[in-house]
């Protein structure tokens, strides 16, 4: 899933969607995202929403 299509899911914009996770920056770091992913892997997509949650 790319970042945009997750902040659309969150009604928000993808730099939004960035400053909130910017409060889990390690666990995200931990995962496996760099700030230049465009597409997320699912797992990352999961965490995310979940701390948000963000249906999907």
């Amino acid at each position: 899933m790319s970042k945009q299509q997750l902040a659309d899911a969150a009604g928000v914009s993808v730099t939004t969607l960035m400053n909130w996770c910017k409060a889990y920056r390690n666990e995200l770091d931990a995962l496996g995202m760099r700030l230049n992913m465009r597409v997320l892997p699912p797992h990352i997509v999961k965490f995310i929403a979940e701390k948000f949650c963000i249906e999907l």
